[in-house]
């Protein structure tokens, strides 16, 4: 009888084994998505970052037009690279509206300057509390707002150019 309790810890760790490797095969997606998808903006107002451009408020996504939200930074490396795609999709006709955190003016003027400006309106949160309220986890990140001020959907990192298409669709599909 107890001939078999030898061979337990062998079974515990051929187990534990078979487990780590189970993990290690197909690794879980860590990627963190909004809660908000379905749901209305939180509410908030963040005042112009640049000159020349508005500030962002929730309120102004309310007005029947569907638009795209990018939450994106100055010194974000993938943000410079998915510049040249929210040009195109501002080419496409697709609204842009940002929310630049942790940035400075000028920091945000020369990175507009040097990859191109796709956006209509750029709020500054200094402190990322909208980005947090948005359920962003971080930069870049964008989100599909209808005209009714509802986030349809979260796009969850760079922009690339086989996700332009796309994300145009869902923008124009989206509810006015």
């Amino acid at each position: 009888m107890r001939r078999w309790l030898i061979w337990t810890p062998l079974a515990v760790f051929a187990l534990l084994a078979i487990a780590v490797a189970a993990g290690l095969h197909k690794p879980a997606d860590r990627t963190v998505r909004s809660a908000l998808a379905g749901k209305p903006l939180p509410a908030f107002a963040l005042p112009p970052l640049v000159p020349g451009k508005p500030g962002v408020a929730s309120k102004d996504f309310a007005r029947g037009e569907p638009r795209l939200l990018n939450v994106f930074a100055s010194w974000c490396i993938p943000c410079v690279a998915e510049a040249p795609q929210l040009l195109a999709l501002k080419r496409m006709g697709i609204r842009i509206d940002a929310v630049a955190i942790h940035d400075t003016a000028p920091a945000v003027a020369e990175f507009l300057a040097r990859n191109g400006d796709p956006y209509a309106a750029i709020g500054d949160d200094a402190r990322s509390t909208v980005q947090l309220a948005l359920g962003s986890s971080g930069v870049p990140e964008s989100f599909v707002i209808d005209g009714q001020g509802r986030i349809v959907s979260q796009h969850v990192g760079d922009i690339r150019a086989d996700d332009v298409a796309g994300l145009a669709a869902a923008v124009r599909a989206a509810p006015r």
